[in-house]
């Protein structure tokens, strides 16, 4: 009897056997099949996983790229914050300053109090921001005139906005030093521009531009030429109640200047050639 039941038995094991098998392998199949929901967090943090790795080895387009797929998917959420900024710096170091300009403005109007607005200012500056300015060694080749100094008195903005909100952040004092640099370059412009209208003749454009030095950035070093200028400007057009005044005021400042030691019929002191 005993083998009998044996024998009876032994098919069902052997079917149970076949049938878990069969279970364990369409589990296995099914969980081959299964795609990560590109929406979800998960699928979220590998994709800026991605683009971190792209932004530390240098590749700025295909982060670019990335990132505006994650910032879509992630509104509304510290994630899409931080990848607008990461954003603006992949642009800037990219090349593309008018768009990282434009990333910033924005993420300054939809986020206003967010954590990263001290950091979006400073580098809204920094985008702005050229240490070259130009290199005033090359004037002698070029209309000084012409030369467009915007984005350092954009950078200037930013810098000081930064300064005047948040006094104490972290980015406060790098920002103090480069509005520092920003100032007396912007300065040095104007005075360069007055000089070249100065040597060509053009007074009344001199002492514009001289005037705008001084009044703008009062405390840079070139403001001292500034006043100069101004004062040669206004004997050459002959308006002597305003040289009177300027000579004043570069005397009480500058009381060493080479163009308070100057004869009437001396050489300007202002001529180059």
């Amino acid at each position: 009897m005993s083998d009998r039941c044996s024998k009876q038995a032994a098919p069902r094991r052997a079917w149970h056997l076949a049938a878990c098998l069969a279970l364990v392998s369409l589990l296995a199949a099914c969980g081959s099949t299964i795609v990560e929901d590109p929406n979800s967090q998960a699928g979220l943090d590998k994709l800026y996983a991605e683009a971190k790795e792209d932004l530390g080895v240098g590749s700025y387009e295909p982060a670019i790229k990335k990132l505006e797929r994650i910032e879509g998917r992630a509104a509304g959420t510290l994630l899409g914050q931080q990848v607008i900024l990461d954003m603006a710096w992949a642009q800037f170091k990219s090349g593309e300053k008018a768009a990282a300009v434009t990333t910033l403005d924005r993420f300054l109007k939809l986020h206003p109090s967010s954590p990263g607005t001290e950091y979006a200012m400073y580098l809204k500056g920094l985008v702005n921001f050229n240490e070259d300015l130009g290199l005033f060694g090359r004037l002698a080749r070029q209309d000084v005139s012409e030369r467009d100094q915007q984005a350092s008195k954009d950078a200037l903005l930013a810098f000081r906005e930064l300064v005047e909100r948040f006094p104490t952040s972290r980015y406060a004092d790098e920002a103090r030093t480069r509005i520092d640099f920003i100032t007396n370059n912007l300065a040095r412009h104007e005075v360069h521009v007055a000089r070249y209208y100065l040597n060509r003749g053009a007074f009344v454009a001199a002492a514009n531009r001289a005037q705008v030095a001084i009044t703008e950035y009062p405390y840079a070093p070139a403001a001292e030429e500034a006043l100069a200028i101004q004062l040669a400007s206004y004997e050459r057009l002959g308006l002597t109640e305003l040289a009177k005044d300027s000579r004043r005021v570069l005397e009480r400042n500058f009381p060493n200047n080479a163009a308070l030691a100057v004869q009437q019929g001396d050489r300007p002191w202002w001529k180059l050639w």
